[in-house]
């Protein structure tokens, strides 16, 4: 099995336009894609009994402004945000399963 790749990344209007290498193309709102951020700062990590205790993370307007982004090893997106953040790194598997929510 061949591995996923990303041909194309371009924002249109308020979205990620996505498209893979098997021909599907994929749109996700900067807004959800933000709020899905992967990162521990968003999402929690587990303590030494396997609790993940989710942080309270707050959103402003400039959270939802995508400032740029990377593609990271050939395997992820890291973006930057209008407030600062930039530590989510989504895998193409991930990005593939929030256009799918």
């Amino acid at each position: 099995m061949e591995a996923l790749r990303l041909n194309n990344v371009a924002i249109i209007g308020n979205e990620m336009a996505l498209a893979w290498s098997d021909g599907r193309e994929d749109y996700l709102t900067l807004e959800a894609l933000r709020r899905a951020c992967p990162c521990a700062n968003c999402q929690g990590e587990p303590d030494a009994l396997g609790r993940v205790v989710r942080p309270k993370v707050q959103y402003d307007d400039r959270s939802f402004q995508l400032m740029g982004w990377e593609i990271v090893g050939g395997y992820a997106i890291q973006p930057r945000w209008g407030d600062g953040h930039a530590t989510g790194l989504y895998t193409y598997e991930y990005l593939r399963s929030l256009s799918q929510s």
